[in-house]
């Protein structure tokens, strides 16, 4: 019997295939998702309509059943305040080491062999991108 609250059998089915420092991007519904991830990665677009599934929601949803050790957000720059999704990330992933990188920095992470599945969600917020690596405790 399942724990967690996700039960979505082919995200399941991709996250139990993830070990220590695998990666899982979820990403806002403005990220080229189909351009940018590793080709080998598994990509399920959750998309339906405006919002739904938020990023927020996607990610409540799959910090259930897996262990995050650190997590990577796409920086908007100097030139912009950091998105109000960034302080409602951290409340979601309390104490977890994070990195703010640069959006063309945040792509060439997300195109790298360690991510193994890509979540597309529908938030129309920007810059609600997140990348997580597999954690073990």
């Amino acid at each position: 019997m399942l724990k967690g609250s996700l039960i979505h059998p082919e995200i399941l089915f991709e996250v139990a295939k993830c070990g220590h420092g695998d990666k899982i991007l979820i990403t806002d519904g403005n990220y080229p998702k189909y351009e940018k991830k590793h080709e080998a990665a598994r990509l399920i677009d959750l998309a339906l309509s405006e919002n739904i599934p938020s990023v927020i929601e996607v990610l409540k949803a799959l910090t259930s059943v897996v262990n995050v050790e650190k997590y990577e957000l796409m920086d908007p720059g100097d030139h912009e305040e950091l998105p109000a999704l960034f302080t409602e990330f951290s409340e979601i992933l309390i104490d977890i080491e994070n990195e703010k990188l640069g959006r063309f920095e945040f792509y060439q992470k997300a195109v790298e062999k360690e991510v193994r599945l890509v979540i597309g969600s529908a938030e129309t917020r920007v810059f609600g991108n997140i990348l997580l690596t597999v954690g073990v405790r």
